[in-house]
């Protein structure tokens, strides 16, 4: 079954010595390695960000109710 997870952390934003960019994203995904992956993927494809570039501090697992981005909300919903 798939869960929501929350991954916290920070990237650099620019090519050499760019300041640090705190982020917090939710993702679905099987367990909280899957959710990393998808958080590096995505900060990569959008921000054009390294994984080196790439610090996470915590990941937890979200309740239903908890959610904050909407359409993660409707894509739970919809499974259901």
């Amino acid at each position: 079954m798939m869960k929501v997870h929350k991954v916290m952390g920070k990237f650099r934003m620019g090519k050499k010595k760019g300041e640090w960019q705190r982020f917090s994203k939710e993702v679905i995904s099987e367990d909280e390695e899957d959710a990393i992956e998808k958080v590096y993927s995505l900060l990569g494809s959008k921000h054009r960000v390294k994984r080196t570039n790439i610090r996470i501090y915590d990941t937890e697992e979200v309740d239903e109710d908890e959610i904050e981005d909407d359409i993660i909300k409707e894509k739970i919903e919809v499974e259901e």
